[in-house]
């Protein structure tokens, strides 16, 4: 997964990683020449007393330096370009990837890993890029031309280099062979800690309101305490890597002095050749050693290679047609037919055999008891969840035909938790229509019943709102979400019991304000309250996933049980309250 990863997105990146190997491949080899050349100094300057050759080789090997340096900061600048942009392409690939997903991807994967793979498993391999462009492309070519200049100065000592290199790879090759299930564990203990996090965040006020943060402590203090566990097992192996690295590397300087100084004692070496023997083992060592940064890094970049492969490869249940189709009117009638529908995994299906009429300039109102299916059903109209059996029809084209933009156009959808976007009042607002102006932002203010609040801050509509509307209560909240479909003038509107925080008198002066705005608008209500929906065209009754019910008030209250049920418990729950 990591290598296709790397493959796909770093192709636009072709030129510059060119750049990067040339000008590494440069510098490599001047840093290769210098040892020979102090051995040329060593071995006919200083030994013989040259002063004149001491200090024009001497010369070479400055010149010879700044060329490295310089080409060393070429490379290392378009490596990190490179990487950088590496890092800014996956991200946008992971959040376009992520956008296109139904409700059913989103909680297959959870928000909280959804966000730890666009963030910390991006910049994992991210940086195992950026790692790559300085230090490996360098190490292998130090390393091959290393070995190359040190068989070249003395093939006598050659044989320590058979020996050392294989004893360093094979000590950390074990000791990564072990790395890798604690980083693979530690990624997804990281998971675990951010969606403990969310929740208690999100949910502060039921921590609190139910005195539960001695539990929820412990719980953040498990999941910290695993993640711990997992990074310090990773952490004492890769503390381990490096002692093994530099016992390995000390021990070859002395067995190369040892039996160096044999050789110079024979006369099959000069000084100079020996110190340039040494001085290429270390070029080759520490080219392992730049080669072990990398192997550290390999192990956890490639488990978050494969949570963000998971991601990209991951295609929507929710697709666009291949073919989309238009249809030849666009009146916002709703069709629903012989609609069936079950979560995956599930044994029971939420929905079944639902079929219904919603025409425009009507209003069809959708009730039942809790867990009865009406938000799934909702959901089927502009696609959010694909019905599993029968079809859902807008217009006399099924929404499976439809390009999704042009679905999304016809719909106005008040969710039944409404979140607003931190920035200002307008800014919300215009989420469904950029170039709404401000009358139209008043006027539908106005049908929310939310002008007065609005016209009450200090700024009005350009008053912040914060991430998810805190700073408003959850009736401003709804009443403001209501306004942004309005201010969208969709041919259908999807209310998902979009009234339940609003008094009952605010609740009829919306209902009332909202008629002659939906004179020839499709209106879906999903509604709890029973004096919401009196007043409807028609009522969908849903029991079990079942449509047990469908007709005006008055009907359903001598024909449907289920509905008689529910009028009768919300008027005993009003005479006792």
């Amino acid at each position: 997964m990591l290598l296709n990863l790397l493959r796909t997105h770093l192709r636009p990146y072709t030129g510059p990683l060119l750049i990067v190997v040339l000008f590494q491949l440069i510098a490599t080899i001047a840093n290769l020449y210098l040892p020979a050349l102090n051995a040329e100094i060593i071995d006919d300057g200083v030994a013989k007393g040259d002063t004149a050759f001491i200090v024009s080789t001497g010369g070479v090997m400055l010149g010879i330096t700044v060329l490295q340096i310089v080409c060393t900061i070429v490379a290392v600048f378009f490596g990190a370009r490179t990487a950088m942009a590496f890092g800014r392409d996956l991200r946008a690939a992971l959040f376009h990837q992520v956008g296109s997903f139904s409700d059913r991807e989103v909680a297959l994967f959870g928000a909280p890993s959804l966000i730890t793979r666009n963030t910390n498993d991006v910049q994992q391999v991210q940086m195992l890029v950026l790692m790559t462009c300085t230090l490996m492309v360098a190490a292998p070519i130090m390393c091959i031309g290393g070995i190359f200049m040190a068989i070249r100065t003395d093939l006598g000592l050659s044989w320590l280099l058979v020996v050392c290199i294989p004893v360093l790879v094979i000590a950390i090759g074990l000791i990564v062979v072990r790395m890798i299930p604690h980083f693979r564990r530690m990624q997804a203990r990281l998971d675990v800690v951010n969606r403990v996090l969310r929740e208690q965040i999100a949910g502060v006020r039921v921590v609190r309101a139910f005195v539960r943060e001695p539990l929820e402590t412990k719980r953040f203090a498990q999941a910290n305490a695993e993640l711990t566990d997992s990074a310090l097992r990773a952490g004492r192996l890769m503390a381990l890597m490096f002692p093994v690295v530099m016992l390995v590397v000390n021990v070859s300087s002395v067995a190369v002095l040892w039996f160096g100084a044999h050789r110079v004692d024979q006369g099959d070496i000069e000084i100079g050749a020996l110190i340039a023997f040494l001085n290429y083992l270390m070029q080759i060592l520490f080219s392992v050693m730049m080669a072990t940064f990398m192997v550290v890094m390999v192990p956890r970049a490639a488990v978050s290679a494969d949570r963000i492969s998971a991601v990209l490869n991951t295609e929507s249940s929710v697709r666009p047609p291949t073919r989309a189709v238009v249809p030849d009117r666009r009146e916002g009638e709703v069709v629903l037919d012989q609609v069936d529908f079950i979560y995956p995994g599930a044994s029971d299906p939420v929905l079944c055999g639902i079929s219904l009429t919603a025409r425009p300039g009507t209003t069809t109102a959708i009730i039942g008891s809790t867990g009865a299916g009406k938000t799934t059903l909702l959901s089927l109209i502009p696609r959010l969840f694909d019905a599993t059996g029968g079809a859902v029809r807008v217009d006399g084209v099924d929404v499976r035909d439809f390009d999704p933009e042009e679905l999304w156009d016809r719909i106005g959808l008040v969710p039944q938790k409404p979140f607003l976007f931190s920035g200002t009042v307008a800014s919300n607002l215009r989420y469904g229509n950029p170039d709404a102006t401000d009358e139209q932002l008043w006027h539908a203010l106005t049908i929310a019943q939310a002008m007065d609040f609005v016209a009450a801050m200090p700024e009005g509509l350009e008053s912040p709102i914060t991430q998810g509307g805190t700073n408003v209560s959850g009736g401003q909240r709804q009443r403001l979400a209501i306004a942004r479909a309005l201010v969208a003038d969709p041919q259908i509107y999807l209310f998902d019991d979009s009234f339940s925080a609003l008094d009952l008198a605010t609740d009829a002066r919306l209902r009332a304000a909202l008629r002659p705005l939906t004179t020839d608008r499709t209106v879906i209500i999903v509604a709890q309250r029973v004096s919401t929906i009196a007043d409807a065209d028609q009522i969908v009754v849903l029991e079990d996933g079942r449509a047990v019910g469908i007709g005006r008030y008055d009907e359903l209250m001598t024909s449907c049980p289920t509905f008689v049920e529910i009028v009768q418990s919300q008027l005993a729950a009003e005479v006792t309250a």
